[in-house]
C-alpha cells in the first residue's frame, strides 16, 4: 500500500477508535507519519463528518499511549538491548537504526526534560525521543505532561492543515499538497524549535550568571 491508497483508505474508513489505533502504532514503533493520519481526519471534520475537537483528542490520546509504550520499553529493558534492537534488521524495517537512537539520545540529554516537549514538533525525532526518556528515567509527571502539550500542538497543526486543504482541494488532489504542505510545515517547525532551544539556552546561561 503506497501513500495514496493509504489517504484513501483513511479518507473512506478512519473513526475517533481508528485514529486511536494508528497514531499509537505512530507513536510507538511502527514508521508511521502522522500528516497521513491527523491531515485526512482533519479534511473529513471540515466536511462535517467528524468532530474536530474529538479528533485532536483521539489523535494526541493515541500519541500520549504510543510514547508510553516507548518509554517503558526503554526504561525495563535498558540501552544495550535498545541499542541492538536499533542494529537489527527488524529495527531496521520498523525505520529505527543506531544513528536515529544516538541522535535521540544527545538531543534528550543536551536538552534535559524540555526536550521531550520540544521533540514533539521536530520530524525523525517527535517519534523517538521517549526512548531516551525512558533510557534516563524522567519523571512519569513531567513526560507525560511535556509530551500532551507537545503532542497537542503538533497535531493541532495538522488539523489546521487539513481544514485549509479542505477549502481549496477534492480528495483526488489531497496527496499531492499534503506532501507538500508537510514538508514545508517541517522545515517551519523545525526552525522554530532551533529558535526556542537557542532562546532557552541562553536565558539559562544568563539565569546562571547572574
Amino acid at each position: 500500500m503506497d501513500f495514496s491508497d493509504l489517504i484513501q483508505w483513511c479518507l473512506e474508513h478512519l473513526s475517533y477508535w481508528v485514529i486511536l489505533i494508528l497514531m499509537i502504532l505512530e507513536n510507538s514503533l511502527v514508521p508511521l507519519p502522522s500528516e497521513l493520519i491527523v491531515t485526512p481526519a482533519a479534511y473529513k471534520a471540515a466536511n462535517g463528518e467528524m468532530n474536530i475537537f474529538l479528533v485532536i483528542l483521539f489523535t494526541t490520546l493515541g500519541a500520549l499511549i504510543g510514547a508510553l509504550i516507548n518509554y517503558h520499553l526503554a526504561l525495563f529493558v535498558g540501552r544495550p538491548i535498545v541499542y541492538k534492537f536499533a542494529d537489527s534488521r527488524f529495527g531496521h524495517l520498523l525505520g529505527i537504526n543506531r544513528q536515529k537512537i544516538e541522535y535521540v539520545e544527545a538531543f534528550f540529554l543536551k536538552h534535559g526534560k524540555i526536550s521531550t516537549f520540544f521533540g514533539r514538533l521536530i520530524p525523525a525525532v517527535r517519534q523517538f525521543i521517549s526512548i531516551p526518556a525512558g533510557l534516563a528515567r524522567m519523571r512519569l509527571p513531567a513526560f507525560i505532561l511535556f509530551t500532551t502539550l507537545g503532542s497537542a500542538i503538533w497535531n493541532s497543526i495538522l488539523v489546521l492543515l487539513g481544514y485549509y486543504l479542505a477549502q481549496i482541494l477534492p480528495e483526488d488532489r489531497l496527496l499531492e499538497e499534503l506532501e507538500r504542505y508537510s514538508r514545508e510545515i517541517s522545515y517551519v517547525f523545525v526552525a522554530l524549535v532551533t529558535l526556542a532551544l537557542i532562546t532557552w539556552y541562553l536565558k539559562r546561561k544568563l539565569k546562571a550568571h547572574r
